[in-house]
């Protein structure tokens, strides 16, 4: 079990170009940027009504949007649904429905959740064995996990959220990747039953991470809750149009996970290419376990390609989906300069 009681401090995430040029002062631009789990295949923009600027947002329309996003995600209702600018925004308010307990991540996965406890005033850990959350007020998993992709099962799920509500407890899954999960493992249609939160992100899957639209869905009373602290006019007017159109797409949706599992596909084995075991994760984001990830990390980043690494986990790597073909061929030659240096060293050694 790692401690991570009152680690309140911000912690480094992918998508940072300017800590990418940092790093990599003389690699060529632009970066092609594979350190977040966002598609690069963004949902067509589309003009939006002056009024979504210049108007503060109709609750009609929130109401419309949470009726969409209930449908789309599978919640029981419209009532079941908080919207909030981001996820991010609801983390630590979610910690804060149990009164300051005892927090328990089952990791390694997203860094926020840990902060976001201890923020809530949460003694925060993180742990490794999916049993051990029984002992938790606040458990927290990712479903699909980031950065693994590791899935636990539905059945799993629901007897740990009753075990924790049966003691005043709360289960917080994190289902950011679902989009393009099993979504048979989702727990959005159990949430009526009390003591479970399931966080959902639009920003990810329809590749608009800057819209700042994410949901929390959960009983009604938790909701209510939800809603009071974020207060009217939580959702901007543009990220309403877009999280309206976006989720009502259900053919834009079909057509994108199937080209997410093609290219998924393909980067798999151009990592397998070059020797790079891909050892798990989503259609949005591959995982990388690698001896050297240390150098792969390095040489692909003097070449302008950027991958997440992990403090603390020297062997792990997480890569995103190339957005062009433009980049899926500076990817292949990167990785085939760092192939050819690694086979020159072994070499090397073997003299």
């Amino acid at each position: 079990m790692k401690l991570l009681d009152g680690a309140i401090a911000a912690v480094d995430h992918g998508g940072s170009l300017g800590r990418a040029s940092a790093l990599f002062p003389h690699a060529p631009r632009p970066f092609v940027d594979l350190s977040t789990g966002i598609n690069p295949h963004s949902y067509p923009l589309f003009d939006v009504a002056a009024t979504a600027l210049s108007r503060l947002p109709e609750s009609e329309r929130l109401r419309e949007l949470a009726e969409i996003a209930a449908r789309t995600y599978g919640a029981p209702s419209a009532a079941h649904v908080a919207a909030a600018p981001g996820t991010q925004i609801l983390l630590p308010r979610v910690a804060s429905l149990v009164r300051p307990g005892k927090a328990l991540v089952l990791g390694p996965t997203y860094a926020e959740h840990a902060r976001a406890a201890a923020i809530a005033g949460h003694a925060a850990a993180e742990v490794d064995d999916f049993d051990a959350l029984a002992d938790a007020d606040l458990a927290v998993m990712v479903n699909p996990n980031n950065p693994d992709g590791r899935v636990v099962e539905r059945d799993r799920l629901l007897d740990l959220a009753a075990r924790l509500r049966a003691k005043g407890g709360l289960l917080v899954v994190d289902e950011a990747f679902m989009d393009v999960g099993p979504t048979e493992q989702s727990l959005a249609g159990d949430v009526g039953q009390g003591g479970i939160v399931v966080l959902r992100s639009f920003g990810k899957f329809f590749g608009l991470a800057g819209v700042r639209l994410g949901f929390a869905l959960a009983d009604r009373l938790t909701v209510e809750r939800l809603d009071a602290q974020l207060g009217p006019w939580a959702v901007a007017g543009p990220a309403l149009e877009y999280g309206i159109r976006g989720l009502s797409d259900t053919e834009w949706q079909a057509a994108m996970r199937r080209r997410l599992a093609e290219d998924a596909g393909r980067l798999d084995a151009l990592f397998s290419k070059f020797g790079v075991p891909v050892a798990g994760g989503t259609t949005l984001f591959r995982y990388l376990s690698v001896p050297d990830a240390t150098g792969l990390f390095s040489a692909l980043g003097e070449r302008g390609i950027l991958l997440r690494h992990f403090a603390g986990r020297p062997h792990i790597l997480r890569a995103g989906l190339p957005g062009s073909e433009a980049e899926w061929q500076r990817l292949e030659s990167a990785l085939a300069a760092w192939a050819s240096r690694r086979d020159d060293a072994v070499k090397e050694i073997v003299r």
